[in-house]
């Protein structure tokens, strides 16, 4: 995160995609954004408390931010790796009206919690919201980004996924050795390789089985 510190980082408005390798420091700077905005790490609103074990890279404590979309705004942190912990803290909380997160699928919880939470106006961060989500619910959860979007919102999504980095009118920032870099959909490293491995997945695979991945 060296370029984030030394350049900073501008976050337009509307819904802005962070992309990279594993390791490139996506959830790093999800994590950051959601603690200088008084955010709970692990997930949640300003006002979330639980907490299991602090990971948390302390970035959040060099950064300040120069405008954001203000206190008043909603503002809400989604993160796809503690949403077990988070549905059993949401479910103890007095008068929840969450308590029927665990009782549906891994991908129906987190769509139904995103929509209840993630509403009009404010200031929204995901952490790979679409690992428990098939094809179809990943439509479901684009189709609720570009609703967002319209609704004024900024939103700050770290993902793998070309099907979410396709909407319309986002922007995309590709973390990498490179630093991080403004890119289109079309010029995605991501987008390249799948594209590759659609074309001909047998021989994607055999290469990659013969050679190790891609590099």
């Amino acid at each position: 995160m060296a370029a984030v510190l030394e350049h900073g980082l501008n976050l337009p408005a509307g819904v802005t995609f962070l992309v990279g390798e594993n390791g490139s420091g996506k959830s790093t700077l999800i994590e950051a954004l959601a603690g200088v905005h008084g955010l709970n790490p692990e997930g949640g609103s300003r006002g979330a408390m639980h907490s299991t074990r602090v990971t948390e890279s302390p970035l959040a404590d060099a950064l300040r931010v120069i405008r954001t979309p203000g206190k008043r705004a909603n503002s809400y942190f989604l993160r796809a790796e503690t949403m077990h912990g988070f549905y059993t803290y949401l479910e103890g909380l007095p008068d929840s009206p969450d308590h029927d997160l665990h009782d549906r699928s891994h991908g129906e919880g987190f769509l139904t919690l995103l929509e209840r939470k993630f509403r009009g106006f404010g200031f929204y961060l995901m952490d790979e919201p679409e690992a428990p989500l098939s094809f179809t619910s990943t439509l479901r959860l684009t189709a609720h980004l570009d609703t967002l979007r319209l609704a004024g919102a900024q939103v700050i999504v770290a993902t793998h996924s070309p099907l979410l980095t396709a909407l319309p009118g986002a922007t995309i920032l590709e973390l990498g050795d490179h630093g991080i870099r403004r890119v289109t959909w079309t010029d995605l490293e991501l987008t390249n390789r799948w594209r590759l491995f659609l074309a001909d997945p047998e021989t994607y695979l055999r290469r990659t089985l013969n050679s190790g991945p891609p590099r």
